[in-house]
C-alpha cells in the first residue's frame, strides 16, 4: 500500500546529483522506459529521457539501486524537451520509504566525498 505524501508549495529538501549508477524503470501514459536519474531529493527527481510526457501525467517508478526495491508514484512537474522530466513524488510505500531514505543518505555521502 502506498502512503500519500504531503504536498508542499516549494521544494523543502535540496536535490543531490546522482552518480552514473542510479536508474529508474518508469511507466507513464501507457509507455515504459528506463532512465538515468540525474538528481533527486525526498520530494522528487529528474530523469534523463529524450521522450516527453504531458505536465501532470502520473508515473509509476521502480528504482534499480543497491538498496533494493523502491517503488513510488509521481507526477510530471516540468518538461525539458530533449533532456528529461522533473517528477514529484506523490506516494511511497511504507515498506519502501526506509530504502528511499537509505538511498538518499548514500547519495548525500557520495556527493560530500566528491565535492
Amino acid at each position: 500500500m502506498l502512503k500519500k505524501l504531503a504536498s508542499p508549495v516549494r521544494r523543502s529538501t535540496s536535490r543531490v546529483e546522482t552518480p552514473e549508477g542510479v536508474w529508474v524503470d518508469w511507466r507513464c501514459a501507457g509507455r515504459e522506459d528506463i532512465s538515468r536519474v540525474r538528481n533527486m531529493s525526498f520530494g522528487g527527481l529528474f530523469v534523463e529521457t529524450p521522450t516527453s510526457r504531458a505536465l501532470d501525467s502520473t508515473a509509476l517508478l521502480e528504482f534499480l539501486v543497491q538498496e533494493g526495491q523502491i517503488r513510488a508514484d509521481a507526477v510530471v512537474r516540468r518538461v525539458e524537451p530533449g533532456r528529461g522530466l522533473a517528477l514529484k513524488f506523490t506516494a511511497v510505500s511504507d515498506e519502501d520509504g526506509p530504502r528511499l531514505a537509505t538511498l538518499m543518505k548514500r547519495l548525500r555521502q557520495s556527493a560530500w566525498i566528491t565535492s
